[in-house]
């Protein structure tokens, strides 16, 4: 039996990495195993950052699929924690009860989905806010060379 808390958690701080998905799916999973390629792109970018400075460019194309990726893993999360008992049980627990008590929401699942939703939004505004800024810093940067 699939536990629905258990899954939030586990999209929420593994997601990433593909762990919800190996849990829900098993190691046949294919998405599950391309998971890590976008957060280890944005790990990346982050050590450029670390190592070049912010005027690297590249590292502005790379960090945003961290952020991306974790924020997209915390809507994952939201959309799990969410869903009713029944869809649950019915899709990750067929062979049990529609009522099991496995795709049933308590207090653990609601404070899943509030981190999840507060983490979530602030790394998506920050892989934004990043993005563009470094993106129209360059194109100030440009327009300065072009002028003179």
């Amino acid at each position: 039996m699939k536990n629905k808390t258990l899954t939030t958690w586990l999209t929420f701080w593994g997601g990433p990495l593909g762990l919800h998905r190996f849990y829900l799916k098993g190691f046949g999973d294919m998405l599950a195993w391309l998971l890590p390629m976008p957060t280890a792109l944005g790990i990346y970018g982050i050590q450029r950052v670390q190592a070049f400075g912010l005027d690297d460019q590249l590292s502005w194309v790379l960090i945003p699929f961290l952020g991306f990726n974790i924020a997209g893993c915390a809507l994952t999360a939201i959309v799990y924690g969410l869903m009713p008992a029944e869809k649950w049980n019915a899709k990750f627990n067929p062979q049990g009860a529609a009522d099991a008590a496995a795709g049933q929401t308590n207090w653990l699942t609601v404070f899943g989905i509030a981190t999840s939703l507060l983490i979530g939004t602030a790394v998506l505004m920050s892989s934004l806010a990043f993005s563009f800024q470094m993106y129209f810093e360059y194109q100030i940067e440009q327009a300065r060379l072009i002028s003179q």
